[in-house]
């Protein structure tokens, strides 16, 4: 027996973006792709910090220090978004990166970008 879905409850954390990231988004043409992004970011809202694996984990590599990424579909999206917390209950979305072993030269070309907004917070 099925009963009544249960409501979902209102968001811990707050998730900003970045508006390029906005803009990678939304260029993604795959509408799927898309919604894949957005149901992560619930997550995050969610879980936050607590975001477990497969969904979420560190950037590797010393350029990558401090962000993680997002994985849609426990990792079997094509795509990441790249964030940063920027306070205990606050996180941003800096960029939306193709994922590493599909394009590993976009992918560390967008953690670049990611560092370079993040530099550009007022925090």
């Amino acid at each position: 027996m099925v009963g009544p879905k249960k409501p979902t409850p209102p968001p811990v954390f707050e998730v900003l973006w970045y508006p390029e990231a906005v803009h990678e988004r939304d260029d993604i043409e795959d509408a799927g792709e898309r919604v894949a992004i957005m149901t992560a970011e619930e997550n995050l809202k969610q879980l936050g910090r607590y975001l477990p694996a497969p969904h979420s984990r560190a950037v590797e590599g010393k350029e990558g220090r401090g962000l993680r990424e997002s994985r849609p579909r426990g990792g079997k999206s094509r795509w990441r978004p790249l964030y940063r917390q920027i306070g205990p209950e606050n996180f941003v979305i800096l960029a939306v990166a193709p994922e590493v072993q599909t394009d590993q030269a976009g992918y560390n070309r967008t953690v670049r970008h990611a560092l370079e907004r993040f530099a550009e917070l007022e925090i």
